[in-house]
């Protein structure tokens, strides 16, 4: 899943207007965010499926334990935060990262076909596989980032151009990179897509930049951020 992931972020502001929906984006991709640089270092595995009947199975994760099972998100999530909560205080904000960093193995589980596992140490994989119907994917992606976008939408409100554009901006640019990645071909090796995934890195300027320029829709707050 892809898109799908930063559509529970957003969603998540409502519940948490005093964190950034950069903060909480980092939270719900961090194991995608993380992943790269494992695999990169020859830590986890993934290989690429050029003929494969869907895009959406055009890699197969052969190894990724350390980011991608139940257990270690939970760890991760509980670690995230921790960190958030002693650098603002704001205890729900902590709770809603912890959740968001879980919710994207809840979210893979869903498309992927079997290979997640619940702990690094145990065999078993599972995964629903809806990537197998690519339309399917389409049509569960789509609705749960238009209500996503829509709940921050109106969760939220411009303070300035920036607070506007910047926010539709992202949302086309997203729009636009998962249309591409569906569309084009089969990436050329493992280390060129996880090169890629790095830029993941390079969006949460844009995203904090866009939210510091909104308020909540009620009245503006003092975000710990």
């Amino acid at each position: 899943m892809f898109i799908g992931h930063f559509a529970v972020a957003f969603g998540a502001k409502k519940a948490v207007p005093r964190t950034s929906v950069a903060t909480l984006m980092v939270a719900a991709e961090l194991v995608d965010l993380l992943w790269p640089i494992l695999v990169l270092l020859g830590i986890e595995t993934v290989q690429i499926d050029a003929g494969a009947a869907s895009p959406f199975l055009r890699l197969r994760f052969v190894h990724y334990p350390w980011t991608h099972s139940l257990l270690m998100g939970v760890l991760w999530g509980i670690g995230f935060g921790i960190v958030y909560r002693a650098r603002t205080s704001y205890a729900r904000g902590a709770l809603a990262i912890a959740i968001l960093v879980v919710s994207h193995w809840v979210l893979d589980w869903v498309v992927h076909r079997p290979d997640l596992q619940f702990a690094p140490w145990i065999d078993t994989r599972v995964g629903l596989g809806l990537w197998a119907s690519p339309t399917a994917t389409l049509v569960v992606e789509a609705a749960l980032f238009i209500a996503g976008v829509g709940v921050y939408a109106r969760a939220t409100r411009p303070r300035d151009r920036i607070g506007a554009w910047g926010f539709w901006g992202f949302v086309a640019f997203l729009v636009v990179a998962y249309a591409s990645s569906i569309a084009g071909g089969a990436p050329p090796s493992p280390q060129v897509v996880a090169a890629t995934a790095l830029l993941g890195w390079a969006m949460v300027p844009w995203i904090a930049w866009f939210d510091r320029h909104r308020d909540p829709a009620g009245q503006p707050l003092a975000p710990p951020r």
